[in-house]
Formats: C-alpha cells, sequence, structure tokens
C-alpha cells in the first residue's frame, strides 16, 4: 500500500515538474523576444535621434524642397509612434503591423529626400551629411541585424507554444496567442538601397 503511495506521489511529482518546466520555457522564450525587441528600440531611437540633425543640416540647401523636408519630419515623428507603440506590445499584432507600416513610409520619405539631395552637390559633399549617412547606414544595418535576432526569438517562441502538449499548458497560463515577426515591406529595396545615401 505504502509503495503504491509512493509511486502515485512520485508520478504527481514528476508532473508538476515537467508543467512548471514547459511554463518556465514559455516564460524564457517570451523574455527573450521582447528582450530582443528592446535592441531594436535601441537602435530605431538613434536612428530616429539622427533625422532631425539629417533635415537641419539639408534645410540651408533644400529651402525650395520643404515639402520633402516636412515629410520627412512627419514620417519619423510616425515611426517614433509606432515603435512606441510597439514597445508597449512587443510581438504584439497590431503594433507590429504600425511599426512595420510607419518605417515604410519613413524609407520612402527618406528615398525621397535622398533624391532631392543628389541634385544638391555642395550638399552632398557637406561635412556634416557624410558623417550623418555614415552612421544612418551603420544604424540601418544593426536594425536589420537585431530584427532578425527579434524574429528568430519571436519563431522560437511560437514553434514550441505551438507543440504538443506545450500548448495546452500555453493556453491555460496566458501564453494564448503567437507573438508577431516584425516584417518589413519589400525587404529586396531596404539591402539594395541603404536609407540614405550620399
Amino acid at each position: 500500500m505504502m509503495i503504491g503511495l509512493l509511486v502515485v506521489l512520485g508520478v504527481l511529482l514528476l508532473a508538476v515538474f515537467w508543467l512548471v518546466s514547459i511554463y518556465n520555457q514559455l516564460v524564457a522564450l517570451k523574455g527573450r523576444y521582447q528582450n530582443a525587441f528592446a535592441q531594436i528600440e535601441v537602435q530605431l531611437k538613434r536612428r530616429y535621434d539622427l533625422i532631425p540633425n539629417l533635415v537641419e543640416t539639408a534645410k540651408g540647401y533644400l529651402q525650395h524642397e520643404s515639402k520633402t523636408l516636412t515629410a520627412v519630419t512627419e514620417a519619423r515623428n510616425a515611426a517614433l509612434a509606432g515603435l512606441k507603440a510597439a514597445t508597449a506590445a512587443p510581438g504584439n499584432p497590431a503594433a507590429m503591423q504600425q511599426l512595420a507600416a510607419a518605417e515604410h513610409q519613413l524609407h520612402g520619405a527618406l528615398q525621397g529626400l535622398n533624391i532631392q539631395i543628389e541634385a544638391y552637390p555642395d550638399l552632398k559633399a557637406n561635412e556634416n551629411m557624410l558623417q550623418l549617412s555614415e552612421e544612418l547606414t551603420a544604424t540601418e544595418n544593426r536594425v536589420a541585424f537585431a530584427r532578425q535576432g527579434f524574429n528568430d526569438c519571436v519563431t522560437a517562441y511560437n514553434i514550441y507554444r505551438q507543440q504538443f502538449p506545450n500548448s495546452l499548458i500555453a493556453n491555460r497560463f496566458g501564453h494564448t496567442s503567437d507573438a508577431s515577426l516584425l516584417e518589413i515591406e519589400n525587404p529586396e529595396e531596404y539591402r539594395q538601397t541603404p536609407k540614405v545615401s550620399f
């Protein structure tokens, strides 16, 4: 009788450890993708902080192109708002979509600025512009690397959460939906042309 009770108790104890293990792994994987998003946030904030310097440097040369400069500033502000929403809920599909759309809009505005700058050789040769160009290009590379890391972590979380019997435990303890990747439209376009090149 005592041996049977010990066996049942042992099985229950193993089941509890198994449930705790799955739950802890879900928490760890979620923490990883949230941390990975924090790396994206750092790089995007750095880029957003460089854009006003870019606009300010270009202002003197592009006096007749104020629409372009305004479009860049507005796109930067929209991207910053998208980043704040995504930071509040990394992996949330609506927040990731809002950030991706804002980033696409910013990319287009910066391409428009780049086209305008091409017409001004003095501006292209300006020391501040060259330095900003280097910093923006380096930051864009860091953003791409951080985004890949985030997407890898989200994928690992989603796969683990969807596996059986993990899905049963995940749904019971608050991990009810997949995290969303941060995807950009036309990634080839981003690879071929940096955000700003002079």
